[in-house]
Parts: structure tokens; C-alpha cells; sequence
């Protein structure tokens, strides 16, 4: 089955794989290694053959494979100096694509992580001779005018192994220095508030240190050929874009997992410790773990038997995706932990049988909010989150948000909920065809986006069927609402039906990706064994006025501020990105004029409501003050420096929390008085009766360890189970009903 897909970005694909064991699953039975020589032969011909762009292998696409696998294992330019690259690129560049079209994959690949890892370890080297050095003769003064950069990866390579001893001294001296001033800050919060300091608990500063070097090492030491190979032909697929690559058979079944929004595993969510340790951070709610019993909150696993036959792995300072990949596994198939316990040094072996894991806060879910007017009138708004347009790539009739979605909007239609906010923040985007379906529910039939291909034949993907939803809405987004989101949002806006309201603008991917096995393409007698899969760029999107979401993104109608304006997020970013560009209009669909006749009202009276709101007021200061900090891309290394400007960041905001303690307490009052909201999950739609939300309601679909920093901080939390966005966007839908 051919399946179209919008995918989120890479990173948070791999965001998602990193943290939870529980939340991935494919079986750890070892087996013969994979041709690899012929998977890159195979690989190189479809990436040509079915790419958008049809680009050829030359010298100048080999000299770009090059300098795209020098970035992708050195992004931060703290391994190689130029004089190395240089080096390197007059042994691999010329030929680069050749030892992928001749069935030489495996070797460039090994080549060429053991030309990084001798680097890599000579740097590593250095940082634990200096560490050794500060724990023999005491910490720097930090009494200098000295500093460093926060991000180095635009900046050039260093010319001499001495520039790039120094920037290692420079960045282990600030992971010292940040160190010792956390440490400073949590000792005084805790003796202001007479609680026991945490961090006597804690490694000395030089040995906590260590260990996260040390982690890096064995991160560098321990990448197998699965991984040299993915790296290698995943730096080759991003020349041609930022979003076609290559997945090893392990990153195609945690791929296909996470846009399912359903796995089988353990169910905990597991983080790497600087003891060397991999922590229980939580435990799902009803997930295999917590039936089990055994795995406590903030237990250390140290050992993994994969299959539960007596053949442990120490993980021990092991990567947080190679813990991963033992922890996870088939169905009903049990595992067997070595942990420590997490308030002693008692050690003890928990078996816990794998099995599907409900991934509740990636499924579609909904509010409906009561909302008293001052005139009196009560409107009734309701509240959609879509985490993602989630759909089962190996359609075994797994979740689809389409249907889900379906769902609370026929149960808020028995509500009789006046207008929507439809949620879109943080979403990367999904499955086309998901997509396509939920607009149809907001605009009946018609078009709803434009695709054209590598030919530049072009085709209005249409959706038949009556509207669903007929109230007004309101559609927010974020810089990193992607992809499907942004289909959504285009399409929503280009037929007047929604006011788009948000960052400035989305993320800008306008590609469309298509999954394909490699293993379809290897020759009959090939073994298939561990071939992974290509996704590649076979399309680019339009909106149906024409306008591509290419870089641009979709412009808010209305924006508001949020904490990832501050961030330099976006398609535009990224490297090798498609170029924007625009089509004629779809034909069949009419734009309804009402909302483009009311806006300029609806911006005039958010923009007053904005100006009073003071969380959103704060919100703009740290956008400028975050903006600020990216552009000056440096952070000092003295300590007096250092430490005056965090007690300026620690001062205000103990303004903040006290002026909040007031106000907040003002708005809950205000809230009890006039607002009431109702939880609607997909467990809910049949209810008799929704259930009202307090804030006393654990709606968290998971157990978490207490942070006892955290505890230290005094945090007031926002009224009514909303946030500022969602406040004031409750307020523009409450205008547009007003509206003539």
C-alpha cells in the first residue's frame, strides 16, 4: 500500500525515541548482519530515480554528500579542524557516491567514522586530562574576562588542534561553571525555605563532570555498523532535502510506532544519569510496569537481559538509544532488569512482560468551556488538541485521528457548542490522508490542498461529504506545527472558515514524503534482513490559493506571543531545504468573505486585551530577552559576570510568582464565578455526564519523579486548567460570535 506522509521533522522523531523505552518497540533478537553493500546500491538508485528533484549523482552532489556527513557527525565543529576536513575531503569527496553505486556502502561508512572516532577520542581525551587536572589541583578561578560560545555551529572550524583545545577547555570549563552556580542557587533557595539542600547528595562538580564525558565516549565508542551505515546514507538523502532519509530496521519501527500514537513495550519513561545509570522518570498509568508493580519511580537500571534468557548487557554510561534497544521488544515477549533501588544501593531484578502501551497524550482530545459573558450570556467554546495527524502505517487497524477527531466533534455537536479552537501547537504533522478528512469536517466538500510532482503534473486532493462542524474557530499554531498542521491551517484559512492565530508564522515544510521499503527493491536472491526503509521527497504541497507553505509557513492572522517565537526554529533553518514557489489557484471551492470583513476588529480588540494580559506581557519580554541571548551567542566565564545575571533572572521572576500569587488567586475567584470546563477524551463521548476538571484532577496519563529543584522553586499555577493562548483565544472566538 502506497501511503503518503507528511512526517514531522526529524527531531522530534528522535525526541520522541530518546527518552521512552516503554514507547518503541522491535524484537532484539540478534541476527546475520545486513547487506549493507547492496542496501546502499539500492539506496542511491531510488533516492535518484524517485526523488521530487531527479537530481543526478556528480562531483558536485559527492563533494556535497561529504561536507553533509562532516556536519551531521560534527554539527557543533568540536572534532574537526579545517585543516582535517580538508584532509578528508581530498581522500572521500570525489568518490563519495561511487562507493555507494559500486556496493562499497560498508566500507566509506567504517572509513569514515574511524577517521571521526580517532578525532572525536583525542578530543575526548583532552577534556578528561583537563578534568583530571581540576580534580588534582582544584577549580579555575573563573576570575577572567573570558567566554565562549553557546552554539558553534555556524561558526567556522577551528584552524589548529590548540584553537579547538582551547574551545574544549572553554566548553568544560562552562559546563563547570554553570554547574557550580546551579548549585550555589539551589543551596541558598533551599535555605530561605528551610528545606535539606539537595545537592549534598550530589557527585563534587568535577566527577559529575566526568561522567557526562564519559557517557560521551562510550557514546562514540559503542556506534555499531547499523549506525555508520544510517549515518552515511542519511547525510547523502539530505542533500536532496531536509526531510528525505534513510531508517536502519530499528529506526523504521520506531518511526512507524510514533505516527501510530500506539506501542508495545514497558511503559516508563527512562533518562540517562550522570552516575551512569539509566533512571525510571515514569511510569504510564495501566501500562505493563505499573500492573507489574515491581519497577518503583527513580530506580537506576544498570543490566538488561533483552529476552530473559541469562544474557545480560551492563548499560552502565550506555547511550540512552542503545538502552532503548534492549529494553524494547514483541509483545507478551517479558524483559529482565537489573535495577538499584532509587533511595538505596540495594540491588534487585524485575521481569516485566511487554505489551501494548496506551499513548493517551498523543491521541486526539477535547475541552468544552462555559464561558459567562459580561452582558451575561454564556457561551459554550470547546477545545480540540491534536498532538498529531496519527494513522497506522502498517494499516492492523490501529489508531486514526480522523476518526477520533469525528468522535468529539459529534459529541460537542450534542453539546451544542457554539465555536472551536482547534489546537495545534507542537504539532509535526502525520498522514495526509488524515488530514484531508478533518478538513472536510469543518468545510464539507471540496478541495483541500494541491500536489504536484517530479513531472509538474498537478492534483487537487478533494474531500466529499457534509460539514461536521458548523460554529465559528479558531486555529493555533506554533513554529513547530508542521506539515499535515499546516495543510490544515492553509486550508482552513484560504476558504475563510477559521482566523489563524499564533507564532507569525508555521514551520514551513511544504514537502510530502512517501515510505518505501528497501527491501522491495533488492535483488531476488538478496537477503532482506535489517534493510530498513527510504522516505523520500516525492512531492511538494500547495495551498488551495496556489501559495506554497515552502519556508514561508502559514502567517497568523492574529499573533500572539508565545515561548517559541524566541527560538530560530523553522524549514528556512535548516540546510539543503526545496525552494518556495506557487501554483495557479484550485478550482471549485469560494472563500467566505465574513472573516476577512470582521479581522481587522477581531486583531484591534486582541491586540487591547494582549496589552493588558500581563502572562503574555511577560512572554514578550522573554522572547526579546531569549532573541537577545541567541543573537549574542556567547556566555561569559567569570563567575561574579555569571552569577549577577542569573540572581537579575532569579529576581524577577520572584516578582513574577508573588505579583502571580495575587492576580491568580483574582482569577480563580473570577473563574469559579463565570467559567466552567469539561473534560471530553475519547473515553468520555458516550458519557452521560462530562466531567467537570478541577485542578485538583489528575488528568496525567503518566507517574513522574519529583524533581526536588523543582519543589524548591515556588511556581503559582495558572487558573482553570487553561494558559494565557488558550485564554485569549477563548476571548476571539467569543468575538466572533458576537460578530455580525
Amino acid at each position: 500500500m502506497k501511503i503518503n506522509i507528511l512526517s514531522r521533522f526529524r527531531s522530534m522523531a528522535l525526541a520522541v525515541s530518546a527518552v521512552a523505552a516503554g514507547f518503541v518497540s522491535c524484537t532484539s533478537v540478534s541476527y546475520a548482519e545486513p547487506d549493507y553493500d547492496t542496501i546502499g546500491k539500492q539506496f542511491a538508485l531510488v533516492l535518484q530515480n524517485a526523488h521530487y528533484s531527479r537530481t543526478r549523482f556528480s562531483a558536485a552532489m559527492y563533494d556535497m554528500f561529504f561536507e553533509s556527513y562532516i556536519e551531521s557527525v560534527d554539527p557543533q565543529h568540536l572534532y574537526f579542524t579545517e585543516g582535517d576536513v580538508k584532509a578528508l575531503r581530498a581522500k572521500y569527496a570525489k568518490s563519495f557516491g561511487d562507493y555507494l553505486l559500486a556496493g562499497r556502502t560498508r566500507d566509506l561508512a567504517t572509513a569514515l567514522y574511524a577517521e571521526f572516532e580517532k578525532c572525536a577520542l583525542a578530543r575526548i581525551t583532552k577534556a578528561e586530562q583537563l578534568l583530571d587536572y581540576y580534580e588534582k589541583n582544584g577549580l579555575p578561578a573563573f576570575d577572567t574576562d573570558r567566554s565562549t560560545p553557546i552554539q558553534r555551529r555556524k561558526l567556522p572550524r577551528a584552524r589548529t588542534q590548540e584553537e579547538l583545545d582551547q574551545a574544549w577547555c572553554d566548553m568544560i570549563d562552562d559546563m563547570i561553571l554553570t554547574e557550580v552556580l546551579r548549585r550555589e542557587n539551589v543551596s541558598r533557595l533551599a535555605a530561605e525555605k528551610g528545606k535539606p539542600d539537595p545537592t549534598l547528595k550530589e557527585k563534587p562538580v568535577v566527577e559529575k563532570v566526568s561522567a557526562r564525558v564519559k557517557r560521551l565516549r562510550n557514546e562514540v565508542q559503542e556506534t555499531d555498523v547499523d549506525d555508520m551505515v544510517a549515518t552515511l546514507l542519511n547525510a547523502v538523502a539530505r542533500t536532496y532535502d531536509p526531510h528525505s532519509d534513510y531508517m536502519s530496521a530499528k529506526e523504521e519501527k520506531r518511526f512507524k510506532d510514533m505516527i501510530k500514537a500506539s506501542i508495545v513495550g514497558i511503559g516508563a519513561q527512562l533518562s540517562e544519569q550522570d552516575d551512569g545509570t539509566t533512571r525510571i522518570e515514569g511510569i504510564v498509568k495501566g501500562g505493563p510496569a505499573a500492573k507489574n508493580g515491581q519497577l518503583k519511580l527513580g530506580d537506576r537500571i544498570i543490566a538488561v537481559d533483552s529476552e530473559n534468557n541469562g544474557q545480560w548487557v551492563d548499560i552502565m554510561y550506555m547511550s540512552i538509544d542503545k538502552v532503548v534497544d534492549l529494553v524494547r521488544g514483541q509483545k507478551g515477549v517479558p524483559v529482565k532488569l537489573r535495577v538499584l533501588s532509587g533511595e538505596s544501593a540495594e540491588e534487585r531484578e524485575v521481569i516485566i512482560v511487554r505489551d501494548e502501551v496506551p499513548m493517551s497524550e498523543s491521541l486526539a482530545s477535547a475541552k468544552i468551556v462555559d464561558m459567562k459573558t459580561p452582558d451575561g450570556k454564556v457561551r459554550r467554546i470547546g477545545i480540540l488538541t491534536l498532538p498529531s495527524f496519527y494513522m497506522d502505517l502498517d494499516d492492523t487497524g490501529g489508531a486514526r485521528c480522523a476518526a477520533h477527531v469525528k468522535k468529539l466533534l459529534v459529541r460537542m455537536n450534542e453539546e451544542k457548542v457554539e465555536g472551536l479552537i482547534v489546537d495545534l501547537r507542537f504539532n509535526g504533522g502525520g498522514s495526509l490522508e488524515e488530514v484531508r478528512k478533518m478538513v472536510g469536517f469543518f468545510i464539507g466538500a471540496g478541495p483541500v490542498v494541491q500536489v504536484r510532482d517530479a513531472r509538474g503534473q498537478r492534483e487537487r486532493l478533494t474531500v466529499s461529504g457534509k460539514r461536521i462542524f458548523n460554529g465559528e474557530v479558531v486555529v493555533i499554531c506554533n513554529k513547530l506545527s508542521a506539515s499535515a498542521s499546516e495543510i490544515f491551517a492553509g486550508a482552513m484559512a484560504d476558504y475563510g472558515r477559521a482566523v489563524i492565530v499564533g507564532d507569525e508564522s508555521t514551520f514551513g515544510k511544504g514537502t510530502v514524503q512517501v515510505p518505501r521499503s528497501l527491501a522491495d527493491y533488492l535483488p531476488y536472491f538478496s537477503s532482506r534482513e535489517g534493510a530498513g526503509m527510504i522516505k523520500v521527497t516525492v512531492q511538494k504541497f500547495y495551498r488551495i490559493n496556489g501559495a506554497s507553505t515552502q519556508k514561508k509557513g502559514v502567517e497568523s492572522d492574529i499573533v500572539l506571543p508565545m515561548n517559541t517565537a524566541a527560538l530560530q526554529l523553522g524549514e528556512a533553518e535548516l540546510d539543503y531545504v526545496m525552494p518556495y514557489d506557487e501554483i495557479p489557484a484550485a478550482s471549485g471551492y469560494v472563500k467566505d468573505s465574513r472573516i476577512a470583513r470582521i479581522l481587522p476588529e477581531l486583531v484591534k480588540r486582541s491586540a487591547a486585551r494582549v496589552a493588558a494580559d500581563q502572562d503574555l506581557q511577560n512572554t514578550k519580554w522573554y522572547i526579546d530577552y531569549r532573541r537577545g541571548v541567541i543573537k549574542a551567542n556567547t556566555d561569559s566565564l567569570n563567575k561574579e559576570k555569571r552569577a549577577a545575571e542569573n540572581e537579575a533572572l532569579v529576581k524577577r521572576q520572584k516578582a513574577i510568582t508573588e505579583e502571580n500569587k495575587v492576580r491568580y488567586a483574582a482569577m480563580a475567584e473570577d473563574d469559579a464565578a463565570n467559567l466552567r470546563v469539561r473534560r471530553l477524551k475519547l473515553e468520555d463521548v458516550n458519557r452521560k455526564n462530562l466531567p467537570v476538571i478541577t485542578k485538583e484532577d489528575d488528568d496525567k496519563y503518566m507517574d513522574e519523579v519529583k524533581d526536588p529543584e523543582e519543589e524548591l522553586e515556588e511556581e503559582v499555577e495558572y487558573p482553570s486548567t487553561l494558559d494565557p493562548v488558550l485564554r485569549e483565544s477563548l476571548n476571539i472566538v467569543n468575538d466572533m460570535l458576537e460578530m455580525p
